[in-house]
């Protein structure tokens, strides 16, 4: 048979890093492509005893069916966690759980947003929830990052250019792909624009967990009194990514309508994980698991940075991330880092061209974003020496 393939998904390419993964499976290769937590973070020994004791005493509450807005002991235990750590009200808010951060992108563009609405979204963003996006047929319309965040003009011009536009999307914390954090008074600017625009917002928060340096910056959700912040959380980097689970917080207003859009999804989360999750955040010293999370991070990003300033060459830029997995550098001005990025692979190390995050997939960008989380230390100083190499060739010759 002659399959066509529907509009919605004819438009959406695969993710360039997936691609991208299936080179790194090259055990010569050093990769800086993924976005994967290190394996060293994840609690082995107690979920391992937590699954040992569940099956043994109680296998079925955790191999039936479950709620679709997930397991409510962790939905509590969540709800408690928001509300000490990060400020959130729910007497107007609610939490669903759900597979993977993901997910939260899905289930809110199936609610919100209609087939050639726009969602406006920082440039460069995370690929992951733009093809989202893209395969319900929604319009993207980027708007640039500078170092402390989105353009605030940029944005506002964008917002009255598009009065009708749905969604705002958004990575404050230690953003995927530019590592970049969003200070806390664009924050405030953020919401104020959405208020006085009437747009709604996904504040996407999965490394909100992982700073390692600076101070804490209250989240946009924080700030929200008129629920129009969805928020997006996930257990991935603090837990383990294969558990595919993550979180959503909204408007009570909206519970009905993302019941729905779950059901018709997956019906539920894997019980089983959530059942992990919570014992592990009540039973466990949660806090200390996370500090150790944040010290592998701390001394990966230290040792990333460190090379990239010894062997770069001085017109190569990056930020300083204070958390988060990822940092970005740009080749000067005009240059087209997909060449570049080609070049590396050949010799040995992959890392990710900044065109592969915009709105605009054919527009050129002069960044690729590298990932220290996954590389052991060896790897990454011996990957980044390669790399500083070829920017001292690739300035002199273009």
């Amino acid at each position: 048979m002659q399959y066509t393939i529907s509009h919605r998904m004819s438009g959406v390419h695969g993710s360039a890093i997936r691609e991208l993964f299936k080179l790194g499976a090259d055990p010569s290769m050093i990769s800086f492509g993924g976005g994967n937590p290190s394996a060293e973070t994840f609690p082995v020994p107690e979920i391992a005893e937590i699954m040992a004791d569940v099956m043994k005493n109680a296998p079925v509450s955790v191999l039936q069916y479950g709620l679709s807005e997930g397991y409510t002991p962790l939905r509590d235990t969540m709800k408690e966690y928001l509300a000490r750590t990060q400020g959130f009200d729910f007497e107007k808010n609610e939490l669903f759980i759900v597979s993977g951060g993901q997910q939260c992108a899905d289930l809110t563009t199936k609610v919100l947003v209609n087939e050639g609405d726009v969602i406006l979204t920082e440039d460069p963003a995370f690929v992951g929830c733009l093809n989202t996006f893209r395969s319900y047929g929604a319009k993207l319309v980027g708007v640039p990052m500078q170092q402390d965040g989105m353009d605030i003009d940029a944005l506002e011009a964008a917002l009255k250019a598009n009065p009708n536009a749905k969604l705002l999307y958004t990575i404050p914390s230690f953003q995927n792909p530019s590592g970049i954090t969003t200070t806390l008074e664009k924050r405030k600017k953020v919401y104020e624009l959405a208020c006085r625009y009437d747009i709604a917002i996904l504040e996407d928060n999965p490394y909100g967990e992982l700073r390692f340096s600076g101070e804490d910056v209250p989240t946009i959700k924080s700030m929200d009194t008129e629920g129009r912040v969805l928020y997006a959380g996930s257990f991935s980097k603090v837990m383990a990514p294969a558990f595919r689970l993550g979180f959503l917080v909204f408007d009570k207003s909206l519970t009905m309508p993302l019941t729905i859009a779950k059901q018709t999804t997956d019906v539920h989360s894997n019980v089983l994980f959530q059942y992990v999750c919570n014992e592990y955040m009540t039973k466990y010293d949660f806090a200390s698991h996370l500090e150790k999370s944040r010290s592998v991070y701390r001394e990966k990003c230290r040792l990333m940075l460190d090379t990239m300033r010894r062997t770069f060459h001085p017109s190569v830029t990056f930020p300083q991330p204070e958390g988060g997995l990822f940092v970005m550098a740009f080749l000067p001005e005009g240059m087209d880092a997909q060449p570049f990025v080609r070049e590396a692979i050949k010799r040995g190390v992959l890392c990710v061209p900044g065109s592969a995050f915009l709105a605009d997939e054919k527009q050129i960008s002069n960044a690729f974003r590298l990932n220290y989380s996954t590389p052991s230390d060896e790897q990454i100083v011996k990957g980044i020496e390669i790399l500083g190499r070829l920017t001292h060739e690739w300035v002199k010759e273009h």
